[in-house]
């Protein structure tokens, strides 16, 4: 990140808006952003006389850490991986624990910004292709699907396509060529669109809610190309100083949710079309958060 783009974050963030009588949650525009800003904004409501505002579906990840800079929100969920590469642009490697270590450090002492406690699941980069494709092709890396990818038709989101540890990379760590260029797809029409044969591998998340429903097989990543991509509540310092009520809430959220429970709870919204509030309410019930 150059100079210039540090000190002009520092400046808005430096400039934000008071409102000291409530928190503002923000989240992505996919499904478990939405239901991790939930989860987030209940516990706050829960646990602190804070009044929480929600700003959700802010398009993806650049347009959400600007917000935070900006101070149009205070806390929004975010991936270690993706703040690693995307936002530090950093080299991708390292462990867990050592990829958490390093967003934190720098987070805190280049942007203002801290981060809570990993949530418990790590939602990494899935290629995905059609479970009776894998079967029928025996296929179960990546490695193995690549020399079949001539023959197929991609389709990624735009932020895929242009992160650093996306397509890019992901093609030259496994030499994937397609048969066309890969269309470009809003994430929620990605699973669909493969079940339907409109393409052959989707990059999706670990975590899809519809990939047992549909049938999807994710491709392992043999040659681990994509890093460690923890959930964790990205907060802004000043607001971690004047409601520390607050840090505390999301803190207890730390190791909560599992990779399973996570794609249930997907699952809840994406294939059983139910309404977030009621998902996330009885996932914090059910885990004696809440009453």
């Amino acid at each position: 990140m150059s100079l210039s783009l540090i000190l002009s974050a520092l400046l808005l963030s430096a400039c934000a808006p008071s409102h000291s009588d409530r928190i503002v949650v923000g989240s992505k525009n996919f499904t478990e952003s939405l239901i991790l800003g939930e989860l987030m904004a209940q516990q706050i409501e829960a646990h602190t006389h804070l009044k929480v505002e929600r700003r959700f579906y802010l398009a993806g990840t650049y347009i959400c850490q600007q917000a935070v800079l900006a101070g149009r929100i205070d806390v929004y969920p975010e991936y270690t991986g993706t703040a690693l590469s995307a936002i530090l642009k950093q080299r991708v490697e390292g462990d867990r624990t050592e990829v958490y270590q390093r967003v934190k450090s720098d987070y805190e002492t280049r942007l203002g910004l801290t981060l809570g406690p990993p949530l418990g699941f790590n939602n990494t980069f899935a290629m995905e292709i059609r479970g009776d494709d894998a079967r029928r092709l025996h296929l179960k890396t990546l490695s193995q699907a690549a020399a079949l990818a001539p023959q197929w038709r991609a389709g990624f989101g735009y932020e895929f396509m242009e992160r650093p540890d996306g397509y890019a990379g992901l093609a030259a760590a496994y030499g994937l060529h397609f048969a066309v260029p890969p269309r470009i797809m809003d994430l929620g029409l990605l699973a669909s669109a493969l079940k339907d044969r409109q393409i052959d591998i989707a990059a999706g998340n670990a975590t899809d809610g519809l990939i047992p429903t549909l049938d999807l097989f994710v491709l392992e990543d043999d040659r681990h190309y994509f890093p460690p991509y923890e959930a964790v509540a990205v907060m802004r310092q000043q607001i971690v100083v004047q409601h520390p009520e607050a840090a505390q809430a999301l803190a207890e959220l730390g190791g909560k949710i599992s990779d399973q429970e996570m794609q249930q709870l997907n699952y809840a919204l994406d294939g059983q079309h139910r309404d977030v509030k009621d998902v996330a309410h009885e996932f914090l019930r059910r885990k004696g958060l809440v009453n």
